[in-house]
């Protein structure tokens, strides 16, 4: 089933009250040594992770699974040396898994488009190789929704000085092409979809279980293929419905848990549209939107939100600290700079609320948090030989005693982050004190707030023009009933 497929609200139906409680988990080598080994680890959890996956009548069919790499360039290198293409080093091409249609005639004109704006956006179309699979591990179900799935290869192009440069454009490409097939129906009836496309990192994921998903993508067997890290995620959607797009880890992240202010969220990233600007982005910006629209689920909005942020210019650690903060307004045992980086940022982002464990990466980083109530658990143990295992549950991977150094627990609004370039753990109040201290955001609060408390008691004042306060209410959804039982309790004693 495609995510275009789900049926309209209906009798108890609704699609804005999806929910899931999967199972999530990493393998990482904080040195940031790249192997085989680290990806059969992380295929390993990943399959102790099946009770966490919902199952039909079929016991072939999943909710979905899969697994987030680094982008496994001396195997990439030597598969496509066999084809005939000839990739440049590391950083200067990216990769994108691309699910197409079975219907040859839809998928041509689909490569077309993702071959035209590549070129379009001054990057290099070096070729494209077809993913092997064995669906026979399949259920006849899933086998008939299946995508055609191949590889294309993409060179970085002279309008892209560095990776950095690049992951940003390779963004803007991805989210061009899906509207693109959408708008003009290219795909026909059949599923068309981006799961990463990227100069860093590469996703295997499909609506399977979680034992399936090593047998299915044949390269996930080869010993070439190596990754310092392994993001895996199992699905329980507990009333939604399963589809190759929403199985996770998405881009950047997996989530187990519910975003429970989602169209606020929603609603919010899209009221910021014309109010928004990057240096970074510049005109690229424009080109992003609709920036929700190729997803349905929770987990998905928040990723292409999370995707943006960094795409602007925050660090993954600070879009995800905006996105996730931890309990601070009435926080007593809070230090002043975090509070006000909290308090500043608040103005820009809302919460993404609601009990929530995300594990994310961007093939430099990996890292967890949790939300501020600590509702979803998530536990990690650090190894001798500088392995980190982190999930949702204890004894995924296993692991002789004598070699766990250290063995614990995420707590509330805490985030465990490793960085793989410095090749060491980040701790929490090392990573947020950096962050808090970069700018001095209580002046900025200073300077633009103003406290209602502060004000002169008897200040003049100006009643408002009725017609003009009259369009305004109407204008942000006001009714007598909210003037009458909120406001007015309000403005009288005070009540809330």
């Amino acid at each position: 089933m495609s995510s275009a497929d789900f049926p309209a609200r209906q009798g108890l139906y609704d699609s804005a009250r999806e929910h899931d409680s999967c199972g999530i988990g990493f393998v990482a080598n904080i040195k940031n040594i790249a192997s085989h080994e680290i990806v059969q680890q992380g295929l390993t959890v990943l399959d102790n992770l099946t009770h966490r996956g919902a199952a039909g009548a079929d016991p072939l069919t999943g909710d979905g699974a899969g697994i987030l790499l680094q982008l496994p360039h001396g195997f990439f290198a030597e598969e496509c040396a066999d084809l005939g293409i000839k990739l440049p080093g590391p950083g200067d091409y990216g990769a994108g898994m691309v699910y197409l249609p079975q219907n040859e005639d839809a998928r041509a004109k689909c490569e077309a488009v993702i071959e035209q704006i590549i070129a379009d956006e001054g990057q290099l179309s070096l070729g494209w190789r077809d993913l092997p699979v064995d669906n026979t591990v399949l259920s006849d179900a899933v086998r008939e929704i299946e995508p055609f799935i191949r590889q294309i290869f993409v060179g970085r192009g002279n309008n892209c000085p560095d990776t950095d440069a690049f992951e940003r454009k390779l963004f803007v490409i991805r989210k061009q092409i899906h509207k693109a097939v959408r708008d003009n129906g290219y795909a026909g009836d059949e599923m068309f979809y981006l799961p990463s496309f990227s100069a860093r990192t590469i996703c295997f994921k499909g609506m399977m279980l979680a034992g399936l998903v090593k047998g299915y993508f044949c390269d996930l067997k080869d010993e070439r293929l190596t990754s310092a890290l392994a993001l895996v995620h199992q699905r329980f959607s507990t009333n939604t419905f399963p589809s190759w797009e929403l199985a996770q880890p998405f881009r950047y992240l997996c989530h187990n848990g519910e975003i429970n202010t989602l169209r606020g969220n929603i609603n919010w990233m899209a009221a910021r549209r014309r109010s928004m600007s990057s240096e970074l982005l510049g005109e690229d910006l424009e080109k992003l939107w609709p920036l929700i629209a190729d997803s349905a689920s929770d987990s998905a909005t928040f990723d292409n939100a999370l995707e943006l942020l960094v795409a602007g210019g925050y660090s993954l650690a600070h879009a995800m600290m905006l996105m996730i903060p931890e309990a601070w307004n009435d926080n007593p045992l809070m230090d002043a700079d975090r509070k006000a980086f909290y308090e500043y940022n608040a103005a820009l982002m809302e919460p993404w609320d609601g009990p929530a464990a995300v594990a994310f990466t961007d093939g430099r980083q990996i890292g967890a948090t949790l939300d501020r109530n600590g509702l979803r658990p998530a536990r990690y143990i650090i190894t001798d030989d500088d392995l980190v295992v982190m999930c949702s549950e204890v004894g995924v991977l296993e692991i002789s005693e004598e070699k766990i150094v250290k063995k614990w627990r995420l707590q509330p609004g805490k985030m465990f982050l490793i960085d793989l370039e410095q090749g060491r753990i980040v701790d929490d109040e090392e990573l947020k004190s950096t962050l808090a201290g970069a700018h001095p955001y209580q002046t900025w609060l200073n300077k633009t707030q103003i406290v209602l408390e502060d004000l002169p008691a008897d200040g003049e004042t100006h009643a408002p023009d009725h017609q003009t306060l009259l369009k305004r209410q109407q204008a942000f959804g006001y009714t007598q009933e909210d003037r009458k039982y909120f406001l007015l309790p309000m403005a009288v004693s005070g009540q809330d």
